[in-house]
């Protein structure tokens, strides 16, 4: 680990003062420390923001709710408000590491992890997305966990989290402060595919803080499930994660959210599939013609083909739970 400067601010705006290229915002520090340690990332200064007022949970005036981005994970999933109206957040985040993980790491932070790659954290290989223009060896080499959809030749590396797949789901917006002012940025547009610059993992500039998450008012209560596949029970990433949120009239679906993760570069969305479930009874030949839609286009590599047949079976259960989830409650 390199040595740095250290910084510890009494408000936001003199947070992104201090913020620059070679600086890091730190608060649970969950992923941060482990990239610092492994010399994947090595900032000149850390800018400590636990002591920013950023931990409040409130209903906003649409109906919707605002989220601090200090909120620690666990405080989140356990939010009274969250659990009783966005219990698909809720279990997303359960799904998500350990509680000891969840107690310290923010909702901020969750959105700005960085992949698991095997060849992401071994500096001693080429990786494009630590060192554009290296090289990809993940392309030829042990690929099991990587990308199937949205990948380039720069990189097939996954998100990790848990949380962003049920925040894509239920179309959260990013509040973000800067140098140049405060903006609003779509979760849908938040984090970047690959491309050619694999390096850039999100929208956000070198001064920019997240502030909060807003969820709107529609948490589909009723019609929801989170459903994650991994290797083994516990603090583990997903190989497939599937978030579902269903609006019915009876047996026909009214609107539908699905979103996937463990198969890009961020949380897929596939808006037209979305629509194929729109104005239709449920049925598993829907979901599994859903599934068969929003997997056409999918590049599985030497290894992860199985993640082709995974995502199909946990779209079709994760949807069919979604459907059945009114009755339970």
């Amino acid at each position: 680990m390199n040595p740095f400067h250290y910084s510890k601010p009494l408000d936001v705006q003199e947070a992104v003062h201090l913020a620059g290229p070679n600086t890091r915002f730190i608060a649970g520090g969950t992923n941060l420390l482990d990239l610092m340690k492994e010399n994947i990332t090595r900032p000149e200064r850390l800018i400590d923001i636990t002591g920013l007022p950023l931990r409040d949970v409130r209903e906003t005036a649409a109906g919707g709710l605002m989220i601090g981005a200090l909120v620690s994970n666990a405080d989140l999933a356990w939010h009274p408000l969250v659990e009783a109206r966005y219990p698909l957040l809720s279990q997303a985040i359960l799904a998500g590491a350990s509680p000891q993980l969840r107690n310290m790491a923010s909702t901020g932070g969750n959105l700005l992890q960085r992949t698991r790659c095997y060849y992401f954290y071994d500096a001693s290989v080429p990786c494009n997305k630590r060192q554009p223009g290296s090289g990809c060896p993940a392309r030829e080499g042990l690929n099991r966990i990587h990308a199937i959809l949205g990948a380039s030749q720069e990189c097939v590396a996954t998100h990790p989290s848990d949380m962003c797949v049920a925040l894509a789901a239920l179309e959260a917006v990013v509040h973000v402060q800067g140098g140049g002012g405060k903006r609003l940025i779509e979760f849908a547009d938040f984090h970047r595919l690959p491309g050619e610059h694999p390096e850039r993992d999100n929208l956000l500039a070198d001064d920019e803080l997240i502030t909060a998450i807003e969820l709107p008012a529609a948490g589909f209560a009723r019609h929801s499930h989170y459903l994650k596949i991994r290797d083994r029970a516990s603090y583990a990433f997903a190989l497939v994660s599937v978030a579902v949120g269903l609006e019915m009239v009876g047996p026909v679906i009214r609107e539908a959210r699905l979103a996937l993760g463990g198969v890009a570069h961020k949380p897929w969305r596939d808006k037209a599939v979305e629509r194929l479930l729109v104005g239709k009874p449920v049925s598993r030949e829907l979901f599994a013609l859903a599934a068969d839609t929003l997997l056409e286009d999918a590049e599985p590599l030497a290894h992860n083909a199985f993640k082709l047949k995974l995502a199909r079976r946990a779209m079709i259960r994760a949807l069919g739970d979604a459907a059945l989830e009114g009755a339970a409650r």
